[in-house]
């Protein structure tokens, strides 16, 4: 272990947000980490340093009240990388805020897969997809007049 590394799990942990928490893999987490604190202004709370070939184990975010993780492939541990498939990360936002969110996801280059709209359950709704491969989706009430 290098001594930033032992540094930087000397810290505190900070604390974890929510009941149940996304722990993605993904190829290049700190690039990844820097993407969401522009497409959700997300805020980066700790992170393991990279290691030589700029690798990270472990990165962890506040998203939207909520904590997100982050950790790159390490096949020769027996993790290697895989393709993102088959489950969504849903943002749960207010129905005042959510154009702000999806506007801001948008410019930062996040691919609309299924536009914003009232959904046949009453909500707001609409999916899009990272840079990355991970599909996020948002969500929020419609106002009641």
């Amino acid at each position: 272990m290098s001594e930033a590394t032992a540094q930087t799990l000397e810290q505190p942990a900070p604390k974890v947000l929510g009941g149940l928490v996304a722990y993605l893999q993904v190829d290049g987490a700190m690039k990844v980490a820097e993407f969401y604190a522009k497409a959700f202004d997300a805020r980066q709370v700790f992170a393991v340093p990279p290691d030589e070939q700029g690798r990270t184990m472990h990165v962890h975010l506040y998203i939207n009240g909520s904590s997100l993780m982050l950790c790159d492939a390490y096949p020769e541990h027996g993790h290697p990388h895989q393709a993102p498939q088959g489950y969504t990360m849903q943002l749960l936002l207010e129905t005042d805020t959510i154009d702000t969110w999806w506007d801001r996801a948008v410019k930062a280059g996040m691919e609309v897969v299924v536009p914003l709209d009232v959904m046949f359950w009453g909500d707001r709704w609409g999916q899009l997809r990272d840079p990355f491969g991970i599909h996020w989706a948002m969500n929020a009430p419609v106002k009641q007049a």
